[in-house]
């Protein structure tokens, strides 16, 4: 009997992740090792930047001018992802390069990499979706050096949208990584 539920439950989760993925899509969950190996399409324009920490200003206290700089990538402190993927795209990069070696210098620093998903998808797929990609940058955070005890992961999926709207640029904007400075 127990061997009956184990293998309901592992069936159920891969029900639950592969559920909501897209015929055309070719991105899984699952495999995230290619982190830095991503597609360069859809990039918004990142006006909008969807960051609910740090101070009225957008930052966290403490922070330099660097970081209010729209020429520097520190500015930049969220990164988004296609449509049923956690891999970073390639422009991303270089954003989550700033910040780790930012980060590397500033070993008092703490981020929250928070985890965003669109409304698509049930509530505990989004969740996990949210967490494969702050893991992601997580792992390209580490991969430079940062430590773990500066980084903290969180998952909203879908519970917390940049963007209220039910269409492909609300949701293009929704799945996404915050990186919020503490």
């Amino acid at each position: 009997m127990k061997f009956n539920k184990t293998y309901l439950a592992l069936a159920m989760s891969a029900f639950i992740l592969t559920a909501c993925g897209s015929s055309d899509e070719t991105d899984n969950l699952a495999d995230t090792s290619q982190g830095t190996d991503a597609s360069t399409s859809g990039l918004s324009d990142g006006s909008l930047s969807g960051n609910q920490y740090g101070s009225s200003s957008g930052l966290a206290s403490g922070l330099g001018p660097e970081f209010s700089d729209p020429s520097n990538p520190l500015s930049k402190r969220v990164i988004y992802f296609e449509l049923d993927s956690s891999q970073i795209k390639q422009e991303f990069v270089p954003v989550v390069a700033a910040h780790a070696n930012y980060l590397q210098s500033h070993p008092s620093q703490h981020v929250i990499l928070a985890g965003h998903a669109d409304e698509r998808g049930s509530s505990e797929y989004n969740i996990a979706l949210g967490e494969q990609r702050a893991k992601s940058v997580e792992r390209l955070f580490r991969a430079q050096g940062v430590g773990a005890s500066q980084l903290e992961i969180v998952s909203y999926g879908e519970e917390k949208p940049a963007a209220a709207g039910h269409d492909e640029s609300s949701w293009s904007l929704n799945r996404r990584v915050e990186v919020g400075y503490q």
